[in-house]
């Protein structure tokens, strides 16, 4: 499961001191149960995210204000495989300290401690979970080369590195910068936007690609190429979902740039790989700005039967880095876009978390929602009816993750 680094970044009057939760007379009880919630207590200055757990997501409340487990550092990302919670930090470039929780009769036990590096992009693969550390800049002597690391969650601990070639994947020269890792069947897909440095521009706007590498070699094998859409997913945002046929739907925003220009000439648009084929599919190609009627897609959460609730921000307001603040159920098979209703008006959300939860049921999904009035609440979407219910209550701080762990 998807996790983030992204904070939201809300300008919200705070009068409470959170540099020690401790507990008072009107604190929300704690609230044990099997989803996690990452939440950033609202203050001035950066501040670590505290772990809260709850027993659903519909109703109710929960607090980090004498709740919670305080994590070190200030920027974590968080993924879940299992019966594991991986709570990592991210150093800006130096080694991260990385904590591995379980629950235990609705509460958090700490597992393991251990460090790894610093990465841009993670996913679980089997009973691992696979960690890529991606240049930005290429090497002044030799090879421009990317570093892997792969942790059990068997043993929690870091089992196997390596490297590889940054640049290869791309095949025009520029360094293939990696927007997340999937596994499809028995190979990892990393889809990449092909950057020439810091700023990450491309010469190479409309264009997709996909390196597919064996696991747990890591060995390169192909790019799977297309040059329908610009590149596919977003800085740290996964672009690819898998549905229930083994088929794999890629999403892109269309925001590749160059000299603070948007420079593709494509939509924002999906295509598809077919199960246990490794080539972008011909015969499917949807049109994401005409089927929503102008929109573009910046993230989505699978719920199942061949549906997404997707992010999408208008096509004259897009941005590299503009999260979508509306939402809208997508159909991949029937290529439909339908706007959520019931949803908070785009103008009072201050951020939607990006790291989300579906039980893939078909129909619902859970999604954090950050308001500009100071609130904070994870509401419920049903995919069937398109629509939104508020649910738990967030007191204390913003969500940046809500996950489920077994």
């Amino acid at each position: 499961m998807k996790s983030t680094i992204t904070k939201a970044l809300v300008a919200l009057a705070f009068t409470a001191a959170f540099s020690a939760c401790k507990k008072s007379n009107n604190d929300v009880p704690e609230n044990p149960g099997n989803y996690v919630l990452a939440v950033t207590p609202v203050a001035s200055t950066g501040v670590a995210d505290y772990l809260v757990t709850a027993s659903n997501l519909e109703s109710g409340s929960v607090s980090i204000i004498g709740n919670g487990v305080e994590q070190d550092g200030t920027y974590r990302y968080y993924v879940t495989l299992g019966n594991k919670f991986f709570s990592m930090l991210y150093g800006q470039g130096n080694p991260g300290a990385v904590t591995v929780y379980g629950v235990q009769s609705g509460k958090l036990t700490k597992l393991n401690d251990f460090t790894a590096a610093t990465v841009q992009a993670f996913a679980p693969v089997n009973n691992d979970i696979l960690m890529v550390k991606v240049p930005r800049a290429y090497a002044a002597t030799g090879a421009t080369l990317a570093n892997w690391y792969i942790v059990s969650s068997e043993t929690n601990k870091q089992t196997a590195e390596g490297t590889l070639d940054a640049v290869l994947p791309s095949g025009n020269g520029e360094i293939a910068h990696f927007s997340w890792l999937t596994q499809v069947g028995t190979k990892v897909f990393a889809p990449f936007f092909s950057i020439t440095g810091r700023t990450f521009e491309t010469e190479y706007p409309d264009y997709a690609g996909i390196a597919v590498y064996s696991y747990p070699s890591m060995t390169y094998e192909k790019t799977i190429k297309d040059t329908r859409t610009s590149f596919i997913g977003r800085y740290f945002t996964d672009g690819l979902g898998i549905v229930e046929n083994g088929d794999t739907y890629a999403f892109s925003s269309s925001v590749a740039v160059k000299g603070g220009v948007y420079t593709s000439t494509k939509p924002s648009a999906i295509t598809r790989i077919k199960s246990g084929t490794t080539e972008f599919d011909q015969t499917y190609y949807m049109d994401f700005e005409a089927a929503s009627n102008g929109y573009v897609i910046t993230n989505w959460l699978y719920v199942g039967q061949n549906k997404f609730v997707a992010n999408v921000e208008p096509k004259a307001t897009k941005g590299a880095y503009v999260a979508g603040k509306r939402l809208a159920i997508v159909d991949v098979s029937a290529k439909t876009v339908n706007l959520v209703t019931g949803f908070p008006d785009a103008a009072s959300v201050a951020s939607i978390t990006t790291t989300n939860y579906s039980p893939k049921d078909g129909t619902t999904g859970y999604v954090g929602v950050n308001l500009t009035d100071g609130t904070t609440w994870v509401y419920k979407i049903n995919a069937s009816t398109r629509t939104a219910t508020r649910g738990l209550k967030v007191e204390g701080g913003l969500i940046t993750a809500i996950q489920h762990v077994n």
